[in-house]
């Protein structure tokens, strides 16, 4: 009896080897994954993820030892020995974690789920994306795929991936076990396992396993072409038709269609052919997933004994908000500026044939046959309106001016502004300071500042700016310079200083003058005089003087020699220009260098005698100190008899 038994057990793995039960990868479509049987490890925040129950390994959150995993979102951080920039290979999801598996030193499970509920007669795929993740070379995992009954006999020979090899961060790969399920199907058993001994090596990574039903290919096509994807505007009325086609594999194939508006797939009612037709009516905005799910009959009201084609998506747009704007009002000569919001592309239409697909289109140079609507069509996804228009007036432009760029005034002073242009236009002035009214043409101003004053002049649509600089005239410093002394006979420039602008000058007296109406004209006067400088605003705003005294002396001529014979000529000895001095001191000596002649004060001819007494004839020596503008003269004279 127990041979039979082995008998039997060894015909049935041969027909299922036979049937193609152990080739890797499903090759037509897939259903959806059956919950429990297998898992992308979850998601979270932390670096290690929570310990599993389906495992015979035992759990660490860090570097895993032999016979031993962690769940982790990436290899970082962990043994040194593993490629360290290897994360968990979910797509789209950088906080998922993957299973991180150091093999033990005997063959073991580190991987097993149960499954009940398999429509018997049925194709499945047992897959897993697996990983070497060891830096160098070393044992080189070697994974066990395996499928047992409710008894944990095998259904169909164990499939193994052979050595995986080293790689790098991004070489994880699929492995599968295609196998169907026997006429008398009850609950299965799904185990991973590692073939080679641990040690040196035998580390992997475990990602996104699944368990599924596998079935014909389902191609499905929108209006009989292939497509992804298809977009219509919301309240239109728009036939779609999907249509699935099927590759052999099912002896009576069933179908049904299914929509997710966001929650999920959910059968659609009625929807049993392999034609869905649809009409967008009454579809609100948003997107609808379509699919069909196709089964052997018997089984169609099984999710897990069928398979799903890729799904369709049915993208329902809005109908764009199409508005149209000026964005100032327009005069002659400048552009008219044009504005849309609400779409991706814009088609305008106005005067004169007017077109263009900017968004924000610009007519340059505007003219009065340019005034009418401009209206345009906005377009977004597909879906169109039309703006009601915005009405474009152009308006002749306003021409004024201001009558002075420049107004000088004196401090304290006011004047008038003035704008030239048409009565029915406003002016508008501004800075308002010292203005007696913004708002007319020619306000009277008296600033307290240099001040530019800016008129807007405007007819209601168009402006025009002009401006007037109103500078206070400010009394310049003046001075006529320093005294100055001359001897008779000499002449000198006048040391006039005037700081400021907007004058005229004048000299008085003009006497010895050689232009009195410069700055710094030359004086050669032949008396003491005072020259006073007029500095007069040419504005009428000042009237400035400033004086300058002139001393004149005589020119100091010293006799060098004498004869006081009593002849009358030349009885004494005399320096004409000493009486100019009122401090002049004069000295005499012999050539022993004794004084024989002194005069301080008003100046007194020297007769010849020292205390009444006649001096011999002889060179004598002097010093004369007229004051201090002269240096002390000095010199021998000769006394003659």
């Amino acid at each position: 009896m127990q041979f039979f038994f082995r008998l039997g057990l060894l015909l049935f793995t041969l027909f299922f080897w036979e049937q193609g039960y152990a080739q890797q990868i499903c090759s037509g479509s897939l259903g959806d994954p059956i919950a429990g049987a297998g898992t992308d490890f979850g998601r979270g925040q932390d670096k290690f993820g929570k310990d599993l129950t389906n495992t015979t390994y035992r759990y660490v959150s860090g570097t895993p030892d032999d016979g031993e995993y962690t769940v982790a979102k990436s290899i970082a951080g962990l043994n040194g020995g593993w490629l360290q920039d290897i994360k968990n290979h979910t797509p789209n999801d950088p906080d998922g974690y993957m299973m991180v598996v150091n093999a033990s030193f005997t063959k073991d499970i580190f991987y097993s789920a149960t499954v009940s509920g398999l429509c018997p007669g049925t194709t499945y795929e047992f897959g897993a994306y697996i990983i070497n993740i060891l830096r160098n070379s070393g044992i080189k995992p070697n994974v066990n795929f395996a499928v047992y009954d409710s008894n944990h006999t095998l259904l169909v020979p164990k499939y193994s991936t052979g050595d995986i090899p080293e790689g790098g961060p991004n070489d994880w790969k699929q492995y599968a076990l295609v196998f169907k399920t026997p006429a008398n199907n009850g609950a299965i058993t799904i185990e991973l396992s590692n073939e080679n001994p641990g040690g040196i090596g035998n580390d992997l990574a475990l990602d996104d396993i699944t368990f599924r039903a596998c079935g014909p290919t389902i191609i499905t096509t929108v209006d009989d072409q292939v497509s992804p994807s298809i977009n219509a505007c919301v309240g239109s009325s728009k036939p779609i038709k999907l249509k699935a086609t099927l590759s052999s594999g099912y002896t009576d194939p069933a179908y049904h269609w299914q929509v997710d508006n966001g929650n999920g797939f959910v059968d659609l009612n009625g929807e049993t052919n392999s034609i869905l037709n649809l009409n967008t009516r009454g579809l609100a905005v948003g997107t609808y997933n379509y699919r069909v799910r196709v089964a052997e009959r018997v089984n169609i009201t099984s999710p897990i004994c069928g398979v799903v084609g890729n799904p369709v998506s049915v993208e329902i747009y809005p109908i764009p908000v199409a508005i149209a704007a000026l964005t100032k009002p327009v005069c002659v000569g400048e552009s008219i500026q044009l504005a849309a919001t609400g779409g991706t592309s814009y088609l305008w239409v106005g005067p004169n044939g007017f077109t263009s697909t900017d968004q924000n289109p610009i007519i340059p140079n505007a003219k009065k046959n340019m005034s009418g609507t401009y209206a345009v069509i906005v377009t977004a996804n597909g879906c169109s309106s039309s703006s009601t228009g915005t009405e474009a007036k152009v308006v002749d432009a306003v021409v004024a001016k201001t009558n002075q760029a420049t107004l000088k005034i004196c401090q304290g002073a006011t004047a008038q502004l003035q704008a030239i242009g048409p009565n029915s236009n406003t002016y508008t002035w501004f800075p308002t300071d010292g203005l007696s009214n913004p708002n007319i043409a020619n306000p009277t101003v008296a600033p307290t500042k240099n001040t530019t004053y800016t008129v807007t002049v405007s007819n209601g649509v168009c402006s025009i700016t002009d401006t007037t600089r109103v500078l206070l005239v400010e009394d310049p410093v003046i001075s006529a310079g320093a005294d100055i002394k001359l001897f008779s006979g000499q002449a000198k420039h006048l040391a006039g200083k005037i700081t400021g602008t907007d004058y005229q000058l004048f000299w008085t007296p003009k006497d010895y003058l050689d232009d009195p109406t410069i700055l710094n004209p030359i004086a050669s006067p032949l008396k003491d005089i005072t020259y006073t400088l007029h500095v007069v605003s040419t504005f009428g705003c000042f009237d400035l003087t400033s004086s300058v005294f002139v001393k004149v002396y005589p020119e100091i001529i010293i006799p060098s020699a004498f004869s006081p014979n009593g002849d009358g000529v030349n009885d004494t000895w005399t320096i004409a220009a000493a009486g100019a001095f009122d401090h002049a001191k004069i000295k005499v000596f012999n050539r022993y260098g004794n004084l024989v002649y002194q005069n301080q004060g008003i100046f007194t001819s020297w007769d010849g005698k020292y205390q009444g007494v006649l001096l011999p004839t002889g060179v004598y020596y002097y010093t004369a100190y007229f004051n201090e503008d002269f240096k002390t003269f000095s010199g021998p004279v000769t006394l003659i008899r």
